[in-house]
């Protein structure tokens, strides 16, 4: 069956954007792919603004402070309120985060940043670390990965995370290097134990200083010959990473992993090496590489669209997107995420999120099916999200503790209505069906007939929109 141009679209704008927005809808049948991916390319030209929750290392300092041995000359009050400050500029973090990625026209490097975030997946209480991490992504999102590796490396979170700051000649810490070459760059297979305890010997001195700077600290620097990929040398930990980028395995790596992200979770070995090898030789340009992958006609294949089971994170966002709300409790987003099983800047391990089936299951299935009625409607809801002491360090906020919930919300809805005003009932239905839902079969309106209201324009849309997207087949894009 043809796809049609407006399916095109939206396949475009779920993988590489958090989704359509409403006041666009009536272009996407009108304006052709190449013209779609144009515009969210010339967005990420903008300048990329950076997050400043934190001004200082100092600004809910906790992780560090222990790292740098300081904690002993705080008392257990100081502690515990570092740790809250900490833990509430998380929080924080996330909110400012999901907002951008709502309204921020620069979706293609917010959606990129959310990849990254999964793939250098990294979990310290120390909003600092974390912010700037962030921002640090942000940035190089659709840079050249090779400086996104560098930068990334030597953060101050990765190597606290990574324990690499323990690092030293005299016991070196294996769990940097393993991680650098098993999830970030090559994957198993291609480097043996020995390449681990030789790159670790590299890193030896990599850490952070007072303000959380990066610091080569050569006085724990193993300053030996190390053998690596079978080359042989006086090797810092800036060698190694050069040397794993001029592995071709780490291209491959890197490119089959974003396209199982963003075109389908069972790998085209054929798309991919093509896709790779590109990759490879451009310097390992991420842009090109995402614009090499969603300018493909086989992008556009009936086969990879409605197969991508949306993250909590972009299940959301795309709600968000659709209908444009206001809230007074924003914070109730990080129970939603919580209770879906996505916390922002809590991976549930250095592999980060498994995504996929993974994101389903009996208790998260009923929320997900649930979650547009709630924000539209602004509902009670009852959930108990997972015990996680890692995320809640026994200091869990007020808002998750409690078992009912009251999320406070304003929709729209007259700019919605605007957007349909030529629209009769009949035409009206499909419409919003084919903007709601990746699917090339009709869904019988009868399936949602009876929990529609008939009475006026604005509460057919209003019903028949949250209806749609409470079916199984908004789950999918």
């Amino acid at each position: 069956m043809a796809i049609s141009l407006q399916t095109k679209n939206q396949h475009l704008l779920w993988r590489a954007a958090f989704g359509p927005v409403i006041e666009n809808q009536q272009q996407l049948s009108n304006v052709q792919p190449a013209a779609v991916l144009n515009k969210l390319l010339s967005a990420t030209n903008q300048k990329v603004e950076r997050f400043t929750i934190a001004q200082n290392m100092y600004d809910g300092l906790y992780k560090g402070i222990q790292d740098l041995g300081r904690m002993q000359q705080l008392s257990q009050d100081q502690k515990m309120q570092l740790r809250k400050q900490s833990i509430d500029g998380i929080q924080n973090l996330n909110l400012s985060w999901l907002e951008e990625m709502v309204h921020n026209p620069d979706q293609l490097r917010e959606k990129m940043t959310l990849f990254w975030h999964g793939h250098f997946a990294c979990r310290v209480i120390n909003i600092f670390f974390q912010q700037e991490l962030l921002n640090t992504i942000r940035e190089n999102a659709l840079g050249n990965f090779g400086d996104l590796l560098r930068a990334v490396s030597k953060s101050a979170a990765m190597l606290s995370f990574l324990n690499n700051q323990q690092n030293k000649k005299q016991h070196p810490n294996e769990n940097f290097a393993r991680e650098v070459m098993e999830l970030f760059t090559m994957g198993r297979g291609h480097y043996t134990e020995t390449d681990v305890k030789e790159a670790a010997r590299a890193f030896t001195g990599w850490g952070f200083d007072g303000n959380g700077a990066f610091q080569e600290r050569f006085f724990f620097h193993d300053t030996g010959r190390k053998t690596f990929l079978q080359k042989t040398g006086n090797f810092t930990g800036d060698d190694i990473l050069n040397i794993i980028l001029e592995q071709e395995a780490t291209a491959y790596f890197i490119t089959q992993k974003i396209y199982t992200s963003f075109v389908h979770e069972v790998p085209d070995p054929e798309h991919i090496q093509v896709l790779a090898k590109s990759f490879y030789q451009s310097g390992y340009d991420l842009k090109k590489l995402m614009t090499d992958i969603f300018s493909a006609d086989w992008f556009y294949e009936e086969k990879n669209v409605s197969t991508h089971i949306k993250s909590p994170i972009e299940l959301l966002i795309g709600i968000r997107r659709m209908l444009p709300l206001q809230t007074e409790t924003p914070e109730y987003q990080l129970l939603f995420e919580r209770a879906l099983g996505q916390l922002l800047f809590y991976p549930p391990n250095v592999a980060g999120w498994p995504g996929g089936k993974t994101w389903i299951d009996s208790s998260t299935l009923v929320m997900r099916m649930r979650l547009a009625q709630i924000m539209a409607n602004a509902n009670e809801f009852s959930v108990e999200p997972k015990e996680d002491d890692d995320v809640s360090m026994g200091m869990e906020k007020p808002i998750f503790n409690k078992k009912l919930q009251k999320l406070i919300t304003n929709v729209d809805w007259t700019t919605i209505v605007q957007q349909f005003e030529a629209k009769t009932a009949d035409a009206l239905y499909m419409s919003l069906q084919q903007l709601l839902l990746q699917t090339t079969h009709v869904i019988n309106p009868q399936v949602i007939k009876e929990y529609l209201d008939y009475s006026s324009k604005e509460s057919f849309i209003k019903t028949t929109m949250i209806q749609l997207m409470s079916l199984p087949e908004y789950q999918v894009c």
